[in-house]
C-alpha cells in the first residue's frame, strides 16, 4: 500500500514530498559511489566496508559541522546548488588535517517545508562536494519542521568519517623551530564569519545588499559570498605523500589566531609574514565597510588562506609542487619558531 497521511499533511508534513525528494536526488548520489559502498540510500543505515588492507592499525576519524548563516545568502539569492559543497568541505577539510582520507558523508537538512526540487538542488551540491573529496554520500535525512521554521527556511549540516593508519597520523608532535608554514589559498570567506559579514553589509530579509555590484569583486556581493569553500582533501593527501608534512590547520571561524595554535605543540609559535598572506578583495571590502580592525579580521576570517601546512624546511618545495600540481595556489607564509605567543603576525 502506498504511504501517505492526509492528517500529517494537514499538520504541515507531507511525507510524499519526502519520497519525491529522494527520487530526485538519487542521480546526484550515484555520482559519489566509490569502492566500499555496501548499501544505497533509503535504508535505516548507510553501510560501508573500509579499505583497511595494508594498514597496521586503522584509525577512524570523524568530523561534523554545518554551513551556518551563509545559508541566508543562498536563500536571498534563491540559489541552493552550491551550499552543499560548503557542508562537505567544513567536515572533510577538518578530517584530512590529521592525514585521514574521508570515506563517506551523511547530511541532515531541516526545513520549514519540503520543496522537492529545492532539496534536490541542495543534495546536488552535497554530492559535488563528495566527488571533490573522493568520498561517498551514503545517507542523510530531510526533516520538515512546520511551526518551528518558516516555509522557505532550511538548515544544513552533516558529518564524515575518514581512515588513517595510526603510525601516519599527523598531529604536530614532530614540529620544531625552523619548519616552514605554507598557506594554501582560499576561495573567499568560505563558511565562517557570516554573522559579522551580515552585520557589516546590513544583510537581512531584503536582497538589495547582496545584489549590489562592487567593482573590486568583479560582480555582486552575494556572488562573492556564496563562492563555495575549497575542498583540500586530494591536494593535501598528495602533499602528504610527497613531502614531510608535520601539522595542518584548517582556517575556519576564529581565523589565524584560533586555528593555527591548534596544530602547535607547547613551546612553539607560528610567525607569519602579513605581506605573504594573499588577502582577497572581499576581506579588504569587509574591513573597509565595517571599520573592522586588522586584529579582528585575522581573528575571524581566513583572509585568503584556507589551510596552513607545516613542513620540514628541506621538503617545502616538494609540498608546494604537490599542492600546485593538484590545482591549488600555495605560498610560503611563515615559519615555526620558539615561543608561546601562538600566532605572531609581522
Amino acid at each position: 500500500m502506498k504511504s501517505y497521511s492526509d492528517s500529517y499533511k494537514a499538520a504541515g508534513v507531507d511525507v510524499t514530498a519526502g519520497y519525491e525528494s529522494v527520487e530526485l536526488m538519487k542521480k546526484h548520489v550515484a555520482r559519489t559511489m566509490i569502492p566500499g559502498v555496501v548499501s544505497g540510500i533509503g535504508g535505516f543505515g548507510g553501510l560501508f566496508a573500509p579499505p583497511v588492507q595494508g594498514m597496521k592499525e586503522p584509525v577512524l576519524v570523524s568530523g561534523t559541522d554545518g554551513v551556518g548563516t551563509k545559508l541566508k545568502i543562498a536563500m536571498l539569492l534563491d540559489k541552493h546548488d552550491t551550499i552543499g559543497i560548503d557542508a562537505v568541505a567544513m567536515c572533510v577539510n577538518d578530517v584530512v588535517c590529521c592525514g585521514a582520507k574521508p570515506l563517506f558523508f551523511l547530511d541532515y537538512i531541516a526545513c520549514g517545508r519540503n520543496f522537492p526540487e529545492k532539496i534536490a538542488q541542495i543534495v546536488a551540491g552535497v554530492a559535488e562536494g563528495c566527488v571533490q573529496a573522493g568520498c561517498a554520500l551514503i545517507g542523510g535525512e530531510t526533516a520538515e519542521h512546520p511551526g518551528m521554521m518558516a516555509e522557505d527556511d532550511y538548515d544544513l549540516a552533516g558529518f564524515t568519517v575518514g581512515l588513517v593508519d595510526k603510525e601516519k597520523v599527523i598531529d604536530g608532535s614532530r614540529l620544531e623551530a625552523g619548519d616552514v608554514l605554507i598557506g594554501v589559498h582560499s576561495s573567499g570567506v568560505h563558511s565562517n564569519g557570516f554573522s559579522l559579514v551580515r552585520k557589516v553589509f546590513g544583510i537581512g530579509d531584503d536582497p538589495a545588499p547582496v545584489e549590489k555590484v562592487y567593482e573590486e569583486l568583479g560582480g555582486s556581493l552575494g556572488e562573492a559570498l556564496l563562492t563555495p569553500t575549497r575542498i583540500y582533501v586530494k591536494p593535501l593527501l598528495a602533499a602528504i605523500e610527497a613531502a614531510d608534512v608535520k601539522a595542518v590547520s584548517h582556517i575556519t571561524g576564529g581565523g589565524f589566531y584560533e586555528n593555527i595554535p591548534r596544530m602547535l605543540k607547547d613551546g612553539l609559535c607560528a610567525k607569519i609574514e602579513k605581506a605573504a598572506v594573499p588577502v582577497l578583495p572581499i576581506f579588504d571590502l569587509i574591513a573597509k565597510t565595517g571599520g573592522i580592525p586588522e586584529r579582528d579580521m585575522f581573528n575571524t576570517f581566513n583572509m585568503g588562506v584556507g589551510l596552513c601546512v607545516a613542513v620540514s624546511k628541506d621538503s617545502a618545495q616538494k609540498a608546494l609542487d604537490a599542492l600546485r600540481g593538484a590545482g591549488e595556489k600555495a605560498d610560503v607564509i611563515g615559519e615555526v619558531a620558539a615561543g608561546d605567543e601562538g600566532v605572531v603576525l609581522w
